[in-house]
C-alpha cells in the first residue's frame, strides 16, 4: 500500500469515525429517551423497539453524511441502488446491535439501563461498525463498483444505434 493510498485510507477512516459520531448520539439520545418513558421495560419488547427507532435514524443520518461527506468521490448515479444497499448493511448491522442487546437483556437477564446500553451502544456498537464499514468501504461505495458503473455510463451514452435508412 502506498503512502497515498494509506493516507486516503486514513481520511476516510476519521471521516466515516466522524459521521459515525454523530450518528451515534443521535442513536443514543433517542434510545435514551425511548427506553426512560414510552417503551420502557414494562412494555413488551420496549427496549428492542427504542432501538430499533433510534438505530433507523441514525441509519437515515448516517447515509447523508458517508454519501455527501465520506465516500463523496464514490457515490454512484443510482442513488435508490445506492441507497438500498446502505440500508441493507445498515439493518445487517443494526441486528448485531439488537442481538447484542437482546442476549443481555432476556437471556442473561440484565435489564438496568446501564447494561442496556452496555450491550447495545458498546458491545453492538463495536461489533456493527466494523461490519459496516467494511461492507461500506467495499460493496455500497466501492471503487470498483462505482468505475465499473461510470464506464458503463459512459459506454452506453458513447454506443448508438445507426438510425435506419428508408
Amino acid at each position: 500500500m502506498s503512502r497515498e493510498s494509506k493516507a486516503a485510507f486514513v481520511k476516510e477512516l476519521i471521516s466515516f469515525g466522524l459521521v459515525g459520531g454523530v450518528g451515534l448520539v443521535v442513536d443514543i439520545v433517542v434510545f435514551n429517551a425511548l427506553r426512560t418513558t414510552i417503551l420502557s421495560p414494562s412494555v413488551h419488547g420496549g427496549p428492542l423497539i427504542a432501538k430499533f427507532i433510534s438505530t433507523a435514524l441514525a441509519i437515515g443520518f448516517n447515509w447523508l453524511g458517508n454519501r455527501f461527506w465520506t465516500y463523496r468521490d464514490r457515490r454512484r448515479s443510482n442513488i435508490l441502488r445506492e441507497g438500498i444497499e446502505f440500508v441493507v448493511v445498515s439493518a445487517a448491522g443494526m441486528m448485531i446491535a439488537l442481538g447484542c442487546l437482546w442476549v443481555s437483556h432476556y437471556v442473561l437477564g440484565y435489564t438496568s439501563l446501564l447494561a442496556d446500553n452496555i450491550a447495545t451502544n458498546v458491545v453492538g456498537l463495536a461489533l456493527g461498525t466494523a461490519f459496516r464499514f467494511a461492507l461500506y468501504r467495499w460493496w455500497v461505495f466501492g471503487t470498483a463498483r462505482s468505475t465499473a458503473a461510470s464506464r458503463l455510463t459512459s459506454t452506453a451514452a458513447s454506443t448508438r444505434l445507426p438510425k435506419e435508412r428508408v
